[in-house]
């Protein structure tokens, strides 16, 4: 554990602008540092070279890419106080409430699988390693059913005929 204090110990203000320089956010490079060294106090003994300095930035970069990517896929966030009156306060077109209605019905005659999956990733944001872990399944197995799942309630949307939709069974069987 000296070792580890020792070592990592004076790369905290580096890892710091880095980070900083990366996120642009000061309490957002703090948090991906935190997770940084969290991950280096677990990992330590895992390390393969003499110098840990090039492996705890890698670290650090992959966690920062991370959370921008994840920042870009979910857009930007603005309290609820900061943000104009006019964002969101209008109310739905005719179309778009047809559309939305028409989605959750299309989202209803997907089998309980993949509504799960579709939901999970889709809706609550859950990456596909969590959506394994609370569905108890393979990551593999979560890929595929959420292909299967975007690919039904796509046909479902454009109103092509689907097995589920002819009255068949969600299983095929194959000979």
């Amino acid at each position: 554990m000296d070792d580890l204090l020792a070592q990592v110990e004076p790369m905290i203000p580096a890892l710091r602008r880095y980070a900083r320089g990366l996120i642009r956010d000061q309490e957002g490079a703090d948090d991906i540092v935190q997770d940084c060294l969290e991950r280096v106090v677990l990992n330590w003994s895992r390390r393969r070279d003499e110098n840990p300095r090039p492996w705890v930035f890698s670290i650090l970069h992959n966690l920062a890419v991370n959370r921008l990517r994840q920042e870009a896929r979910r857009g930007s966030s603005v309290p609820i106080e900061d943000a104009p009156e006019a964002l969101g306060a209008g109310a739905a077109t005719q179309e778009e409430t047809v559309y939305g209605h028409e989605v959750m019905a299309a989202i209803d005659r997907l089998p309980p699988d993949h509504r799960s999956i579709l939901l999970l990733i889709s809706v609550e944001d859950l990456s596909y390693a969590e959506a394994a872990k609370v569905l108890e399944i393979p990551l593999g197995t979560v890929m595929s059913r959420l292909s299967r799942a975007r690919e039904q309630l796509r046909t479902i949307l454009e109103g092509r005929p689907t097995e589920t939709s002819a009255g068949g069974a969600y299983i095929r069987r194959v000979k």
